[in-house]
């Protein structure tokens, strides 16, 4: 996905697509204009390039040739044994304790229920799977003492080892469990923000606490941090949980020996910034006064209308609906499986929103613009690169950027925020604190 993102940055490259050969896949190659390709199957590469010229296209190639072999070399293992065939297989030879899927999610289940048969836990990072193959995993996972993450885990931290969508964070003692990606990001970032670091985070999957799933992940996670010696405190983040299932939660926390704070959206809750002030508390560490914040010269009026919320992260878009629930408007989160059936996240690939941004900029009905930049391994390397100069055709509409990240993250969070503050938006850390400063530009 990365790569193919990198063929699009070539100067008069239109569309560029490099990924396997699927069905899926060959069906995302027509849909941007290519050839149809009857003789590819599953196991090939696609390479597809539409360039305007001769000159552009081979530069594309040499961008391709040069960033394919600047992927490490296979490990030589020193004997001469076949590799592995399958999941179970490599778990059984290697003794590895967790895998991670990220295989279609025609084929994820299987790979899961593979990993699990061998003795593994699985971080699920694929998504498209049906809520009954989740239930039917994690009841596999159970009788066995294990643990799945997921389906459609973005972001974990196990043993300080980022994976999916992970920021940089220090080492500490809170544990987190989150039936959220970019919310578990956000709370992350803003507790490092505090100096205060991250022990594990268990991503369970964004539908852990539906009334269906019913909350079977998040238990698991629960007692598993209960059993690290180096958890202290636990933070249970999720999107707005059913109710049923979040009174099950919290009757378990209170069962455990570890304490147990939570960051549960939802009407009459806490938002994301305020429970990780209270974790501070419970911690006996200060608030930062005020949180990192970054405004441009001159700051954008209120100018009523609608207020447009164009989201990457699913938490962070309910979390804003929710702040704003006052202001006329919308917010669409891109990251749906909808979305991004057969297309990167758009973490990687913002083409969809850069679309939607200049939509909402040339509505004459449209007052803000309210938007995350989320930093981090595995998410775009230059987010304001793509973004700035889209804020900055904005014109006269103000652009709101809430921006997780943290000062170790590779893309360097102030060069981020500065550089989206010099094309005109006004940047904060704080989701919440973002939400209710572009909810009162559209105030009447």
């Amino acid at each position: 996905m990365q790569l193919s993102q990198t063929l699009r940055g070539v100067p008069r490259v239109g569309a560029a697509l490099v990924a396997m050969a699927t069905e899926l896949n060959l069906e995302l190659a027509a849909g941007l204009g290519f050839p149809s390709l009857p003789q590819a199957g599953p196991n090939d590469l696609l390479v597809a390039i539409a360039a305007d010229d001769e000159p552009a296209l081979t530069a594309a190639l040499a961008a391709l040739e040069g960033s394919l072999r600047e992927a490490p070399p296979a490990r030589d293992s020193g004997t001469a044994e076949a590799p592995p065939r399958s999941v179970g297989s490599a778990v059984r030879r290697s003794g590895a304790d967790l895998v991670l899927v990220s295989t279609p999610g025609r084929y994820a289940v299987l790979d899961a229920l593979d990993a699990l048969d061998a003795g593994a836990s699985v971080l699920l990072f694929s998504d498209n799977i049906p809520v009954e193959q989740e239930i039917r995993l994690k009841d596999a996972a159970a009788a066995r003492g294990l643990l799945v993450m997921g389906p459609d885990c973005g972001t974990a931290v196990v043993g300080g080892v980022g994976l999916g969508f992970a920021n940089v964070v220090r080492a500490g003692p809170v544990g987190l469990v989150a039936a959220s990606g970019t919310g578990a990001q956000q709370v992350m970032c803003l507790l490092d923000a505090a100096g205060v670091g991250i022990s594990h985070c268990l991503g369970v999957g964004g539908r852990d606490l539906s009334s269906a799933v019913a909350g079977r992940s998040t238990l698991a996670a629960l007692d598993a941090l209960d059993a690290d010696g180096g958890t202290e405190l636990i933070v249970v983040v999720s999107k707005p949980p059913a109710p049923e299932v979040a009174a099950r939660i919290e009757e378990r926390a209170a069962a455990l020996r570890t304490p147990v704070c939570f960051a549960l959206l939802g009407t009459g809750r806490p938002d994301l910034t305020a429970a990780v002030e209270r974790v501070l508390g419970t911690l006996g560490r200060p608030v930062p006064q005020p949180w990192p914040a970054w405004h441009p010269s001159p700051a954008p009026a209120p100018r009523g209308g609608s207020l447009r919320g164009l989201f990457a992260g699913g938490t962070l878009r309910d979390e804003a609906a929710l702040i704003a629930g006052g202001a006329d408007g919308s917010f669409i989160d891109f990251g749906t499986d909808e979305l991004t059936r057969g297309r990167p996240h758009p973490m990687i690939d913002g083409t969809l929103r850069l679309a939607a941004l200049a939509a909402a900029a040339a509505d004459p009905a449209c007052g803000a613009v309210l938007l995350d930049v989320v930093l981090g391994h595995a998410a775009d390397p230059d987010p304001a690169a793509a973004v700035g100069p889209a804020i900055a055709a904005a014109g006269a509409v103000p652009v709101v950027v809430s921006l997780t990240g943290t000062a170790g993250d590779p893309q360097g969070l102030h060069r981020q925020a500065e550089a989206l503050r010099d094309a005109g938006a006004t940047v904060f850390l704080s989701n919440a604190e973002a939400a209710r400063f572009a909810a009162g530009l559209v105030k009447p």
